[in-house]
């Protein structure tokens, strides 16, 4: 197996302890990992910690008499097979995008024809500037692959994007763009176009607050996996989650529940199956603040008006498709998943217990299924596990529905069955009645 170049660039930014367990995780699958910091990043992180982990001497500068010496920054930048650099701070990404090359991470950028993955990380507003946008949109453009940034909470004590993607995560984007892609077998969903919905949602009441949930899109993430692995072409459509795009996955990344409604219609427009595994808001602000609220009250009332219903939506643009719910329940999970089933019109419901630490938040789930006419229980195992169960019964089902009425299809009642039946038979007189007819002439001339 071909051993794997890393060049790791790490700029200075509170994130930068992160891009220890960045390098572990490389060393770990194989790669060689050649540590490049900022004079900055040096304030956030030791070179002694990078060197222990990669077994290499850290680079940081332009003015090294020893390895510059052969124009070492040149030999440097052909070196890797793709420079990584996490964290990426605000000022790295405008040096990048305009071409600035005053140290030596940002010279090797210039001096390379290699992929250059960024991993942003920086205060939620400093994410939100039109200028780093611009610079992000600008990167984007040349090429370059940008993971994260996640949400949650920061250093600076705000809530929000921003944060740096978990180092698994972004090792995991990494190591997926540089191995080659593996023939794919012919899979029972191949050529099937899935779409499927997963994290959370937010439903702005002003500026800097939202209304959410505890979803962390695991689950929904790993069903865009399995099912990609049994063949299907999948669209991801996310809400704010700190998770990498599976590999082979298109992912569409949404704010609220509107648009999710909206990307969920253009993705199923072409598709044949839709798994909402997003954890949708049922309400939102009836209106949004245009400036902060203000603390001023001891109480505050925030009137709410209800979301679409987004499978319900779906299922009456498109009575053809094979759509698979989610449910999440605290009390009656079978009663209220059944319920469910049959109001929305769904083919398959996957339901599951929340609260009390299930679910939200691990890295395990439980799901009982219940389609028209029976049910079966997946797990408890890990959510990747759970996933490949539940892409099984998918591909199960839909090969069965394939071949069996459109949800929602009235049956045929036995005085409309028998008038087919009178119907077929008259048509089969008549037909051997010409036959005849034509039989007799034949035999005249």
């Amino acid at each position: 197996m071909q051993v794997r170049r890393v060049l790791l660039g790490i700029s200075g930014g509170i994130a930068a302890y992160k891009a220890a367990e960045l390098a572990r995780r490389f060393t770990k699958a194989g790669c060689q990992v050649q540590a490049v910091m900022t004079e900055s990043a040096q304030r956030f992180i030791g070179a002694q910690t990078l060197q222990a982990l990669t077994g290499q001497p850290v680079r940081h500068s332009l003015w090294d008499e020893q390895a510059e010496a052969a124009m070492g920054h040149i030999e440097l930048a052909r070196w890797p097979d793709a420079i990584v650099i996490a964290p990426a701070t605000a000022n790295t990404l405008a040096k990048l995008a305009h071409g600035f090359a005053d140290d030596l991470l940002t010279t090797l950028c210039l001096a390379t024809d290699k992929p250059i993955f960024v991993a942003p990380a920086m205060n939620r507003l400093m994410w939100a500037n039109a200028a780093t946008q611009a610079n992000i949109a600008l990167l984007r453009q040349r090429g370059y692959t940008v993971i994260g940034p996640g949400s949650g909470a920061q250093a600076c004590g705000e809530i929000g994007e921003g944060r740096l993607s978990e180092p698994e995560d972004i090792a995991a984007a990494v190591l997926a763009a540089l191995t080659p892609a593996a023939p794919v077998a012919a899979g029972p969903l191949s050529g099937v176009k899935a779409v499927v919905t997963a994290g959370p949602t937010r439903e702005p009441i002003d500026p800097v607050r939202f209304i959410t949930n505890r979803s962390s899109g695991k689950q929904g993430y790993a069903v865009a996996t399995a099912l990609t692995a049994l063949g299907a072409d999948v669209t991801l459509i996310s809400g704010p989650v700190n998770l990498a795009v599976p590999s082979g996955v298109r992912r569409v990344s949404v704010e609220s529940a509107q648009d999710m409604l909206e990307a969920t219609f253009a993705a199923c427009a072409a598709a044949d199956i839709l798994v909402g595994t997003a954890a949708v808001a049922d309400y939102r602000p009836l209106a949004v603040a245009d400036q902060k609220i203000k603390k001023k009250t001891e109480t505050l009332d925030l009137a709410l008006t209800k979301n679409a219903d987004i499978l319900t939506e779906v299922r009456q643009r498109q009575p053809q498709l094979f759509i698979v719910g989610f449910a999440a329940e605290t009390e009656k999970l079978a009663e209220h998943a059944r319920g469910k089933l049959e109001r929305k019109k769904l083919n398959l419901i996957a339901a599951n217990w929340v609260g009390g630490g299930r679910a939200f938040d691990q890295d395990d789930n439980a799901l009982q299924v219940y389609w028209n006419g029976g049910e079966r229980a997946l797990g408890p195992a890990d959510k990747s596990e759970i996933a490949r169960q539940l892409a099984a019964l998918i591909a199960e089902r839909y090969a069965i529905a394939e071949t069996a009425p459109a949800v929602g299809a009235v049956a045929p009642t036995k005085a409309s069955a028998a008038k087919a039946a009178t119907k077929t038979k008259a048509k089969a007189s008549t037909k051997t009645a010409v036959a005849t007819k034509t039989a007799k002439k034949a035999v005249k001339k």
